[in-house]
């Protein structure tokens, strides 16, 4: 179980102190929460959310004019909006309330699986234009319809560099989420040495004015 910056901060050691003057105890890294600030959720967010807008918006292109499978390209949509939940969700963690960091978490996660799916539909895409040339007995319309293919080939193959991008994107944030939620193992802490520096001795000067006051 994680828990929050908010309790328990210092715990004394088990280990009995060497000296009066030493102590030893054990804190909690209170600031362990700005190490989430160090990935730029705000710029990574708004980065997954442009590129699945990106994807969404080329993809209503493609099936409004008829060149794309509707039931291969739902499951992008889907993916593609998954993502741009996540991307919110990972800007507004930066306010670094715990509760947010934890669906910054999930929804990072959901959006690694979406990016996979995304991949494997996109590469499905690419290959079902691979054979639709077949068809075509005239050599000038297939001359024209392999410079089609060749178009789409680099656009999905474009499609699959962006997907891969927010895979990347999404799994640094998750690894970020993770540290600061501490989801793999307890927080760690640091151990603090406090010595207490013994008081001064009096000085020879102030005795020697003790000592002549009391002769005269």
């Amino acid at each position: 179980m994680a828990v929050s910056d908010e309790e328990a901060v210092m715990e004394e050691s088990i280990i009995p102190a060497q000296s009066p003057l030493v102590s030893v105890t054990f804190q909690r890294n209170a600031r362990r929460k700005e190490k989430f600030l160090e990935a730029e959720p705000k710029a990574l967010g708004i980065a997954e959310i442009g590129l699945s807008l990106y994807t969404i918006i080329c993809l209503g292109v493609l099936q409004s004019k008829g060149l794309s499978d509707p039931s291969s390209g739902i499951p992008i949509f889907i993916a593609s909006l998954l993502i741009v939940i996540a991307g919110n969700v990972a800007v507004a963690a930066q306010n670094l309330h715990l509760p947010t960091l934890r669906a910054c978490l999930g929804m990072q996660i959901l959006a690694c699986g979406a990016s996979i799916v995304n991949i494997i539909c996109t590469l499905v895409k690419m290959g079902d234009w691979s054979h639709h040339c077949w068809y075509l007995h005239a050599d000038k319309y297939q001359e024209v319809c392999h410079q089609i293919e060749f178009i789409f080939f680099n656009f999905y193959g474009g499609g699959v560099l962006v997907q891969a991008t927010v895979l990347a994107i999404s799994a640094s944030l998750m690894a970020y989420c993770c540290k600061v939620v501490n989801c793999c193992g307890p927080a760690p802490k640091m151990p603090v040495i406090m010595v207490q520096t013994p008081p001064r001795p009096e000085s020879s000067s102030v005795r020697n004015d003790q000592t002549s006051t009391q002769h005269s």
